[in-house]
């Protein structure tokens, strides 16, 4: 994914929430200050592979969830969803995260090896600024929404679920099997409800950009909004 590319689906986030500009390029300008470039090499193994994205809904702890993450080559788990995984038993290869949860996963992970792709945007500066100095350097790759600059990737992806996916795409990877996603989850609050809807919009553009059928859009793909997709 290069920005130009991106670029116009971010303008229309922005336009949607409101967000600012300059606070997502301030916030990625303090993240790169904190960090070294990461080895992309280090996820090497993405290429070719099946990858399960784990998103953090209630169905993760569904035991076929459980089973199909297993089953993947690897696992890219979005936030909380690393700490329910490791509770059954299941590693994770990448997390995803905008630092809003589980601190103390992030640095322990890090501080295994295990690459943590760390975002930035303009709501959690005094996150990044507590929690990123604890890290494993080496272990950070480091992402924002806004124009890539020095260490800090854009490889598309608005919510830590559909980011992990569009990282995966990027890392070549052969197939994408979705567990933990929940669309429709009523006991979220209105705002990450229209994050969810975004999240829906990334993964069919996605899906098409990968010339691939995405199982948990079935039956969903026609009341998407598309509108802001730079669709062929």
């Amino acid at each position: 994914m290069e920005f130009d590319e991106w670029e116009s689906v971010y303008e229309a986030i922005l336009d949607d929430f409101g967000y600012d500009r300059a606070g997502d390029e301030r916030a990625r300008d303090i993240l790169a200050s904190m960090i070294d470039e990461f080895d992309l090499e280090c996820l090497s193994s993405v290429r070719d592979a099946t990858v399960a994205i784990a998103g953090a809904g209630p169905s993760l702890e569904n035991e076929s969830a459980l089973e199909r993450a297993q089953a993947a080559d690897l696992v890219f788990a979005a936030s909380t969803a690393a700490d329910t995984l490791a509770e059954h038993g299941v590693d994770v290869d990448c997390m995803v995260t905008d630092l809003d949860k589980n601190p103390e996963t992030v640095r322990r992970l890090t501080h295994q090896g295990v690459p943590v792709s760390v975002h930035a945007h303009g709501d959690n500066i005094p996150a990044i600024r507590a929690i990123v100095p604890d890290c494993a350097a080496e272990s950070v790759l480091a992402t924002t929404q806004a124009a890539p600059r020095g260490p800090v990737r854009n490889f598309g992806g608005f919510t830590d679920g559909d980011r992990a996916a569009f990282l995966a795409d990027h890392l070549g990877a052969a197939q994408l099997a979705f567990v933990g996603w929940d669309f429709d989850d009523p006991t979220v609050d209105p705002v990450k409800a229209r994050k969810l809807a975004w999240a829906e919009r990334l993964l069919y553009w996605l899906e098409s950009r990968r010339g691939e059928r995405f199982g948990l859009l079935d039956g969903r793909r026609g009341a998407i909004e598309t509108r802001a997709l730079p669709l062929e």
